[in-house]
């Protein structure tokens, strides 16, 4: 999950379904309630840590953050030296993302085109009104880690994805890397910190908040985010600004041939990805007593 949310495009909500533990890791989270707090303020740690699953929480976690932490200066650097490789690469992961959502949802009524269309609309406009640039006070990167670790959990959507959005992904990605090598290293920590506990508030609230919706709306939520995903695709389009445009007609159709060649290995990607999901799930229900 980590891995996944690392790269814009790939959920880590995704890689729960894939895995197996979506519906156990929604749970967990939103057992972390009024009640869990009344358990650790009192003591009863032993039944807090059971009320809220803590060790399986605590293993994606540490699961999570490891991945994420190796991953990122990695990240940085291709948005650096090949930027329009790495934006085609997106570009396919997000394409596949979007058709595999789509192809999962059955019984299309007319009423649920309309929503698609819907979301479609709003990632266009929500991509297109988007500033180039966001600020880097500390209530913006609060509120960033906050709207982003809820698409984190969404299936469909990650979390990397809307931190594109808001103009923070390679912010973050670099303070991350930066910390890692010790460069800055009181400020890194300062603006990750504030970042976490956005995340951590965020994705408290929005647990309770997508228990509910998906147990009532699941497939009109699932619609519209197909639909966000796709209008969305305007930000990620390798050449969206004049500076890649001059890099490739520099670089002729060596740079456009690259450029698909990265977008076909991303779309690739998620298609394994999703091949192997169903391969564990048949493995999974053709067993004994399943």
């Amino acid at each position: 999950m980590g891995a996944a949310d690392v790269i814009p495009g790939v959920s880590g909500g995704t890689i729960a379904f894939i895995m197996g533990i979506y519906d156990e890791f929604v749970g967990s989270l939103a057992s972390i309630n009024a009640e869990a707090v009344k358990l650790l303020l009192t003591g009863r740690f032993k039944e807090f840590w059971k009320h809220i699953n803590g060790g399986f929480l605590l293993s994606l976690v540490l699961g999570i953050g490891v991945s994420v932490v190796s991953l990122a200066s990695l990240m940085q650097m291709l948005l650096t030296d090949y930027p329009i490789q790495t934006w085609a690469f997106f570009f396919g992961l997000i394409v596949a993302s979007s058709i595999f959502i789509i192809r999962g949802i059955s019984g299309w009524k007319a009423a649920e085109f309309l929503l698609l269309a819907f979301g479609i609309i709003l990632g266009v406009v929500i991509c297109t009104l988007s500033p180039t640039t966001t600020p880097d006070g500390l209530w913006f990167i609060f509120l960033s880690g906050a709207i982003a670790i809820c698409a984190m959990i969404l299936p469909g959507i990650s979390g990397s994805f809307i931190l594109l959005i808001l103009g923070k992904y390679q912010y973050i990605m670099g303070c991350i890397s930066d910390l890692v090598k010790g460069i800055d290293f009181g400020h890194n920590l300062l603006i990750l910190c504030v970042f976490l506990v956005g995340a951590v508030i965020g994705i408290l609230g929005f647990s309770r908040f997508l228990h509910w919706l998906l147990a009532r709306w699941h497939k009109q939520t699932l619609i519209v985010l197909a639909g966000f995903i796709i209008g969305s695709l305007v930000k990620i389009w390798p050449w969206s600004n004049p500076e890649a445009i001059a890099q490739t007609e520099a670089a002729g159709s060596l740079m456009a041939g690259s450029a698909a060649a990265f977008a076909i290995i991303g779309f690739s990607l998620v298609t394994a990805i999703e091949s192997a999901g169903k391969l564990a799930t048949k493995a999974k229900n053709g067993k004994p007593g399943k």
